[in-house]
């Protein structure tokens, strides 16, 4: 690892991405997504999303965003395992996600809920990043307010 890798251990850096990018997705920061995603191939609903700018994009032209400029959604990431190779410099997790919602005329209630499974690797410089994100969406509610489609 060189001098200027994280000082954060592996398991922990992968958590903390992991969290990063609920933070981003409810705070309606899909630039921030298409920057942490950079590197990764985004499995969801549809096919195959690579590179930051696509999952930017794929991000904007599906949520559903309000006036204060978020999808008004907490995502509860939750039961999170992380398989690190330290030699190899790769990592696997796997979680669970539930989609909180709430608006004026919409109680606060779960809109949808699944797992992520997530591919990591470290980079030269020691940090780690998303390489995979595949999400599987198992239980879904009235998502009318949170996806255009």
């Amino acid at each position: 690892m060189s001098a200027s890798a994280d000082p954060v251990p592996s398991h922990r850096a992968i958590e903390n991405l992991i969290a990063r990018y609920a933070e981003l997705v409810d705070d309606g920061d899909f630039a921030g997504l298409g920057v942490l995603l950079a590197d990764a191939v985004f499995v969801g609903g549809g096919g195959p999303v690579r590179g930051g700018e696509a999952i930017e994009a794929m991000f904007r032209d599906t949520i559903v965003v309000y006036a204060d400029g978020t999808p008004r959604t907490q995502h509860v990431t939750s039961n999170v395992a992380v398989d690190v190779d330290e030699p190899a410099g790769t990592a696997t997790a796997r979680s669970y996600v539930t989609v909180l919602q709430a608006l004026p005329g919409l109680p606060l209630q779960a809109v949808a809920a699944g797992r992520y499974h997530d591919g990591f690797a470290r980079g030269e410089d020691g940090r780690w990043r998303f390489v995979e994100r595949r999400v599987r969406i198992t239980l879904v509610g009235d998502v009318s307010r949170h996806l255009r489609r």
